[in-house]
């Protein structure tokens, strides 16, 4: 058994990869359901950084690999070893895409757990949201954390 967590999320979206992957890469369109503001593109190699409505602080973001219309992957652990953000993006027959991100690694003991269920819940609810504004032009993420600014 491995002594390392990963967090996990996956769901199919009824667009093609290139418009899923441009609005996750782009920050003109995640801020329409996920983040408040971004630096710039996520890039290979690039760091940039995430403003989130529901909290002060902006968070570096730092682009490991980048392969248009099936992969991203980034470091958002601030260079904790081993954090990594993998999004892979598959194409179905029918043009729709699935999405299946996994996010490592997380120490198994107890706050390693209680991390690995919150970016998992986390990641659940980015892939929602993404799937609402792909497919029907909602922003779910709006108003939905403000309880957390209190």
């Amino acid at each position: 058994m491995e002594d390392v967590l990963t967090a996990k999320a996956t769901i199919q979206i009824l667009k093609p990869a290139a418009e899923v992957f441009e609005a996750i890469v782009s920050p003109d369109k995640m801020n329409k359901y996920f983040i408040e503001h971004s630096t710039g593109r996520l890039e290979t190699g690039k760091e940039v950084h995430w403003k989130f409505p529901e909290f002060d602080d902006r968070f570096p973001v730092l682009g490991k690999q980048i392969r248009p219309y099936e992969y991203i992957s980034f470091d958002w652990s601030g260079g904790v070893e081993g954090m990594l953000v993998e999004i892979a993006l598959e194409s179905t027959p029918s043009g729709a895409t699935v999405v299946r991100i996994v996010e490592r690694q997380m120490k198994k003991d107890d706050a390693g757990i209680q991390q690995a269920i919150g970016q998992s819940e986390g990641w659940a609810n980015f892939l929602a949201c993404l799937k609402a504004y792909l497919e029907y032009g909602i922003n779910l993420r709006k108003g939905a954390f403000d309880f957390m600014k209190e």
